[in-house]
């Protein structure tokens, strides 16, 4: 920090890390550069890197530096969804031989992507439970390459020790990445933990109102970042500028929003807790949860995301999704409004016959920035 720079909190990194104001307008919010292609000063002559969208955009340049600063990492980039960031990174760090462990308790779409895709490419994986250290060391071998974890994890709220998980990974020589898509960078950052990468989906809290798709990959090491960003020219999945423009609208308000997700969904879990309807609620706020004091020791806050298990099985969870009316039924998370679904049948429906598979009276809830007595009275009509 130079002598006369100024200390700067989450939230004023979330509004001006990478914005500043347009030099040749004055404007305050980083304009969306709708374009493919610029001209350059002479051949080869690229004014300030720019030669091609694919390769770098201003409005995503500036995104990008907003992530690394939220994070805390050496580069950030950004995807045209967060699928695109796993692929690119996954296809970056292993090669055909390879092995990774994940974990028991994932998006679907990220198992999907090991079981169906990566694994027609050679790339091999065990899965353990991310809670439990040792389970995690069993399943290394010679040829790991990468640990992978959400923490928490979706759909079943599990959190894991990242500063352990680090040095497990670390100790096989592989890496540690961190999905950090349900705590966001203002309720936890990985890699002051000791992880090596973060991935996020953009089109959660993020971008904050359900209206991108989006991705991003923050690395700690400045050398893996420039190979994951070579990768992702070379593979093309970026993020276009209105996309990057409204995740960077999404960021400078995600402080805010995450404070209200997370009080709105400790209120939430009172209501349900106790509750002749529900038979156990998932929740890291909760004294009871597994791994309670791990989440309250690397996490700011536990975050606007609930599970809860319905008594009565399957049908009566699908029930209370088609009751819930200010819930909307709907996958996805993070927006600003509230969402309720049935994993099984919904967002991990490609995990079911799996070591991932869900309980099929598992309702997971997205608790939005609605005015807490409302969500409140359209739950306890859901539930009956």
């Amino acid at each position: 920090m130079t002598e006369h720079q100024l200390p700067q909190g989450f939230e004023t990194l979330a509004i001006h890390a990478g914005q500043e104001a347009d030099p040749q307008t004055g404007a305050v919010v980083t304009p969306i550069y709708q374009v493919s292609t610029y001209k350059q000063d002479g051949v080869g002559g690229l004014r300030n890197g720019y030669e091609y969208s694919r390769s770098a955009n201003p409005t995503r340049t500036a995104l990008e530096e907003c992530l690394a600063a939220l994070e805390g990492g050496s580069r950030g980039l950004a995807f045209a969804s967060g699928l695109a960031a796993e692929d690119t990174l996954l296809r970056t760090i292993l090669k055909p031989g390879d092995h990774i462990v994940i974990p028991n308790d994932a998006y679907g779409g990220t198992f999907r992507l090991f079981a169906k895709v990566l694994t027609r490419w050679g790339i091999t994986f065990d899965v353990a439970n991310m809670q439990d250290l040792a389970s995690v060391r069993a399943a290394l071998k010679p040829e790991t390459r990468a640990v992978w974890v959400e923490t928490p994890s979706n759909p079943l709220l599990g959190i894991a020790d990242i500063a352990g998980l680090a040095e497990i990974a670390h100790g096989a020589s592989a890496l540690l990445v961190v999905d950090n898509t349900f705590a966001s960078p203002y309720l936890q950052q990985p890699l002051s933990l000791g992880a090596d990468v973060v991935v996020h989906s953009t089109t959660k809290y993020m971008g904050g109102h359900s209206d991108v798709v989006g991705g991003a990959l923050v690395a700690a090491d400045a050398g893996l970042g420039e190979e994951i960003a070579y990768h992702q020219n070379a593979m093309g999945a970026v993020s276009g500028p209105f996309d990057a423009w409204l995740v960077m609208r999404g960021i400078k308000t995600l402080g805010v929003r995450m404070d209200r997700h997370s009080s709105n969904a400790e209120k939430i879990v009172e209501l349900l807790t106790g509750h002749p309807k529900v038979s156990q609620v998932l929740y890291p706020g909760l004294a009871e949860h597994p791994g309670h004091d791990i989440a309250a020791k690397q996490m700011k806050a536990f975050g606007g995301m609930v599970s809860f298990r319905v008594n009565g099985g399957e049908e009566a969870a699908v029930e209370v999704c088609n009751r819930a009316q200010l819930f909307t039924l709907g996958e996805s998370l993070g927006g600003v409004e509230s969402l309720i679904e049935h994993p099984g049948r919904m967002t991990h429906a490609s995990v079911v016959g799996s070591a991932l598979e869900v309980p099929a009276d598992l309702v997971r809830v997205s608790v939005g920035i609605e005015s807490i007595d409302d969500l409140l009275a359209d739950l306890q009509r859901a539930l009956g």
